[in-house]
C-alpha cells in the first residue's frame, strides 16, 4: 500500500511510471491533496474521460484511479472497481492543488467549468491576479474547516475503507473511525458513501 499527503503524494507517485505500473506493483494507493508537480496526477487529469471536469476527473471509467472530493465520490462512476484501487483526494477549494505557475497567464479548465461546491460561482480568472490570490491562499489553506482547502480531516477514513476492503468492515466502522483520525471533524459524514469495503465485486 502506498500513501502520501501533499508533497508526500508527490514522493509516493514518483516511484511509478503510469497507471499500468500502479496496477502491477501496488495493492492500493491513496494520494491526498496532490500539488501541481505530481506528474501522474497531471497525466490522469489531462487524459480524463470526455465530459468530466478538471476539478474532479474520471479517468479510464474509474477502472483503477478515482478522484474524490467527498466520500460519495468513491462510487463515481457507477462502474466496477476491481483491485488495486488508487484514490486521489482533492478539494475544489484547495489552492495547493490548483496553484501552478501557468495560472499567471493561462485560464485553467476548472475556472471555465462549473465551480466546485465550495468555490464561489463569482470566482474568475484575471491574468496575474488569480495567480497572486491562490499564492496568498496557500498560506492559509489549513486554517479552514475540515473538508475544505488543504485540510482533509477524517475523509481519508472512507477512502481507506474503499481501498483496503477489510473483511467484515462496515460503513458504521468507518463512521467510528472518522473522529479518531480528526477529533475536530464533525461526526456526520460530509457525503454518503456505499459500503465499498463489503462489496461483492470480485477482485481482479
Amino acid at each position: 500500500m502506498v500513501a502520501g499527503e501533499s508533497l508526500g503524494s508527490f514522493g509516493g507517485e514518483s516511484a511509478f511510471g503510469g497507471v499500468g505500473d500502479l496496477r502491477g506493483r501496488v495493492d492500493g494507493a491513496l494520494f491526498v491533496g496532490p500539488p501541481f508537480m505530481n506528474d501522474l496526477w497531471r497525466e490522469f487529469t489531462d487524459d480524463r474521460d470526455p465530459g468530466s471536469p478538471e476539478r474532479l476527473p474520471v479517468f479510464e471509467e474509474g477502472r483503477t484511479v478515482r478522484f474524490v472530493a467527498s466520500p460519495a465520490d468513491l462510487q463515481r462512476p457507477d462502474e466496477p472497481w476491481p483491485q488495486p484501487r488508487v484514490v486521489y483526494m482533492q478539494y475544489p477549494s484547495d489552492p495547493i492543488t490548483w496553484w501552478t505557475p501557468a495560472l499567471f497567464f493561462q485560464r485553467p479548465d476548472w475556472l471555465e467549468e462549473p465551480r466546485g461546491d465550495d468555490v464561489l460561482p463569482s470566482t474568475r480568472w484575471i491574468p496575474g491576479v488569480t495567480f497572486l490570490q491562490l499564492t496568498a491562499d496557500m498560506a492559509l489553506s489549513t486554517e479552514v474547516p475540515p473538508g475544505h482547502g488543504h485540510r482533509f480531516g477524517s475523509d481519508p477514513a472512507n477512502a481507506w475503507a474503499a481501498i483496503l476492503q477489510p473483511e467484515g468492515w462496515t460503513e458504521q466502522d468507518t463512521a467510528r473511525l472518522r473522529p479518531i483520525l480528526d477529533p475536530d471533524h464533525p461526526e456526520e459524514l460530509r457525503g454518503s458513501a456505499p459500503d465499498l469495503a463489503a462489496s461483492d465485486e470480485p477482485a481482479s
